[in-house]
């Protein structure tokens, strides 16, 4: 099984840090792809899309050389790009899905994005020194204390590969405006969701659990970047969750 691993906002492959290790050992028959949006990443120079449905094509142009069928799994403004794709694609391309402290237009905006939220990160795309801004995006997304070693490899990847303000602005464009198709695209799909998110409302999973009655699992205290703060309690619920 071919899984394609799908990040939030502003972020690329190299934030998963040791959580595709963590998958591949723990699922030793599967093959988990590391896909950056574009504007992040390999795709750091190329313009990111302003809308959910267009990054949506470009990533699955950018996986066209793995052969289907996939199973997705994103996290935060990824996990929309996953659902979307799961909607438009054809019977059979999508076999898994997993979302992660996602949200969509089914919920309130204050519900989307917590008002607490909105003046820090519109503090954190202005800010001009890098260190302390990914500091601070680390301390807003994870509970959990992180390590020095975490917030240098942050800093660095930002170094190698910035995300432009532009795009950060036309990625949080595309996850504020994102609203699915009211059609439940598979019978189950696996939501996680982390009641201490102080940037997503952990209701947004619930939400669409209540809506499609897919499988919900809230993590008690973890933040909005689950696979940082408690990367084994989401491989956890996979296995329990994964059909055999």
């Amino acid at each position: 099984m071919h899984w394609i691993l799908l990040r939030g906002l502003t972020r690329e492959q190299s934030h998963w840090g040791a959580f595709p290790r963590m998958l591949e050992e723990a699922f030793p028959g599967h093959r988990f792809h590391l896909v950056d949006l574009p504007g992040t990443g390999v795709h750091y120079k190329d313009p990111s899309p302003d809308n959910i449905a267009a990054i949506r094509d470009k990533v699955r142009h950018s996986v066209s050389h793995i052969p289907a069928p996939y199973s997705l799994l994103g996290l935060s403004m990824g996990g929309m790009v996953a659902l979307d794709w799961s909607q438009h694609a054809p019977e059979g391309e999508i076999q898994n899905l997993v979302l992660i402290n996602t949200s969509s237009g089914f919920s309130p905006p204050w519900r989307r994005m917590r008002p607490g939220a909105w003046p820090r990160i519109a503090r954190l795309l202005a800010r001009r020194e890098l260190f302390d801004r990914e500091a601070d995006i680390l301390r807003l997304t994870c509970n959990r204390p992180v390590s020095l070693d975490t917030t240098k490899h942050w800093y660095s990847i930002q170094r190698q590969r910035p995300v432009g303000i532009g795009n950060a602005y036309a990625q949080l464009k595309s996850a504020a405006s994102f609203k699915p198709l009211p059609q439940r695209p598979l019978p189950d799909a696996l939501l996680l969701a982390s009641r201490g998110d102080r940037i997503v409302h952990w209701t947004c999973s619930e939400v669409l659990e209540q809506r499609w009655q897919w499988t919900l699992k809230v993590h008690p205290s973890a933040g909005h970047d689950l696979p940082l703060d408690d990367p084994e309690w989401i491989i956890h619920q996979i296995k329990n969750w994964l059909p055999e």
